[in-house]
């Protein structure tokens, strides 16, 4: 039973930067393919960005490409999120998630292991 913590999250401005930080329970933390999904208030959970084990593989929602770039380090078993150009519709609950596929998928049926989320509030 792998254990996601993320942290990071808070209240910035409209252009600021945040960074987002997954920390797993486990040390096979390489083996699994690592996303960041987000919901808004009142919206449905969609795909933000994920990341293959080895880190060299990397896929992003339109919305958030060039602003947004994650990475991970094997080392220290975290996955990040960081975040730039923060716009108001970014504003939602972001969940980090692990896949036994070590794959960047979108899908959220991929993923068997998820976090409880940490809220980023972008103020206008």
């Amino acid at each position: 039973q792998v254990q996601l913590v993320e942290s990071g999250g808070g209240l910035v401005e409209a252009g600021g930067s945040l960074r987002l930080s997954c920390e797993a329970s486990e040390r096979t933390f390489s083996m699994y393919g690592m996303a960041w999904f987000r919901q808004p208030s009142g919206k449905e959970r969609e795909f933000v960005a994920a990341i293959a084990s080895a880190g060299g593989l990397t896929s992003y929602a339109d919305s958030v490409k060039g602003r947004f770039t994650i990475t991970r380090d094997n080392a220290r078993d975290t996955a990040y999120l960081q975040m730039s150009s923060l716009q108001a519709e970014d504003t939602a609950v972001y969940q980090c998630a692990a896949n036994r596929l070590g794959a960047p998928a979108h899908d959220a049926r991929a993923y068997t292991y998820w976090g409880k989320g940490t809220q980023v509030t972008v103020s206008s």
